[in-house]
């Protein structure tokens, strides 16, 4: 009720509980980080404020689960990684299962740890976040940076010689056996080629996503 104060939101909660105590309150407004606001007037409160009353609120009865919906739309940067950092922090001390529903992959990879998806109204696949992302895949897109991007692309060429590459102006990428690495650093140092920068690029949660469903009839 954004007439009402955080702290009365909470109280009138409670009254629905019947057996919050006081003290349980004053607790919950401590876990979400409300104590300098909880006497104000949510009406002047920020979108990230009302979130974590949100929370506060769910967190009472010291639930076993707690299910968010898109928790962090609306929020700027700032505001989602607060609210992620509360939803953690949560999770542990209050020893509560949190599922979010989300379709901002990326910030749920930052979130959780564990994934499901779900397709057509069905549960598809689950995972940890790591076995999901594959932290330890062996092929990747390596990308290096050079001072001769043409002698780079023939030496690569000769090492593999099924592979494409792809060039611009200092940068030349392969994808190729992570464990080949060190033999192209050695290949380009013989061949005088200057190495100033190597990125390996793994998949993202986004694009395992799209591998698993297809990246169509999504619900």
């Amino acid at each position: 009720y954004k007439y009402l104060t955080g702290y009365k939101n909470l109280v009138h909660y409670a009254r629905m509980y019947g057996d919050i105590t006081k003290e349980r309150i004053d607790e919950v407004i401590s876990l979400v980080g409300l104590e300098q606001r909880i006497k104000d007037k949510v009406k002047t409160y920020s979108l990230g404020m009302r979130q974590r009353l949100g929370l506060a609120q769910a967190l009472l009865h010291k639930p076993n689960l707690i299910v968010l919906d898109e928790p962090t739309n609306g929020l700027d940067p700032a505001g989602i990684h607060e609210f992620r950092k509360h939803l953690r922090m949560l999770a542990e001390k209050e020893n509560v299962a949190i599922m979010v529903s989300s379709h901002q992959l990326s910030e749920m990879e930052l979130m959780c740890d564990r994934i499901g998806i779900i397709q057509n109204g069905k549960l598809i696949d689950i995972q940890t976040v790591n076995d999901f992302l594959d932290k330890d895949e062996v092929v990747m897109r390596v990308t290096f940076t050079v001072d001769d991007v043409p002698k780079a692309k023939t030496c690569l060429n000769q090492m593999f010689q099924e592979q494409e590459t792809l060039e611009n102006e200092s940068t030349i990428s392969i994808t190729i056996d992570s464990s080949k690495i060190p033999d192209i650093v050695a290949a380009f140092v013989r061949e005088g080629i200057r190495i100033s920068g190597l990125d390996k690029e793994s998949k993202t949660l986004e694009q395992k996503f799209l591998d698993i469903t297809g990246g169509s009839g999504i619900a």
